[in-house]
């Protein structure tokens, strides 16, 4: 519980520094890389890099909730549909395909680590604000993976899905 509150702490610092100063806010020259953070499947730090106007490279690291552990992501992004186009923001959706690795402890008993490795496939909206540095996203993702575990719990063919919704500040 105390992680909620201080992410949501960060959330706010980070909304609280980028919000515009005057009355006149005018359109900001954003930069191609962006961090900040991500809530919910994981929780952590996210980063993105725009490679052009329409393809980025988006990633996250942070704690798993279900199963608990590191959870490391990376996609490759393409932002091919506007599908608003406000004074004060742009809302585009995106997919992507990607990578992700996640190890935890298995529990029940058992003192040995499990490793994921899957292929993510992403899809999501961006509110890409026009008068801060800032951009808001939530995402789903459908996860294929091979787990490293014996028995029953590791193999080839295991889905699982992750979703997410966070903020990032563009340098």
């Amino acid at each position: 519980m105390a992680s909620v509150k201080v992410v949501a702490v960060l959330i706010l610092a980070c909304w609280l520094i980028a919000t515009p100063r005057s009355a006149s806010a005018e359109a900001v020259e954003k930069g191609n890389l962006g961090l900040g953070l991500i809530v919910g499947e994981p929780t952590g730090v996210s980063a993105k890099l725009y490679l052009s106007d329409t393809t980025a490279v988006s990633g996250a690291a942070g704690f798993a909730f279900v199963g608990g552990g590191l959870h490391l992501h990376a996609d490759y992004l393409l932002h091919p549909w506007i599908l608003t186009k406000e004074k004060k923001f742009v809302m585009p959706a995106f997919v992507g395909i990607g990578g992700r690795l996640f190890s935890h402890n298995r529990g029940r008993g058992s003192d040995s680590d499990d490793l994921h490795l899957g292929l993510r496939v992403v899809g999501g909206l961006l509110f890409d604000f026009t008068e801060v540095s800032m951009d808001a996203f939530i995402e789903v993702a459908g996860i294929i993976e091979h787990r490293t575990a014996g028995d029953d719990h590791g193999g080839f063919g295991k889905f699982s899905i992750n979703a997410g919704a966070g903020v990032r500040y563009y340098f």
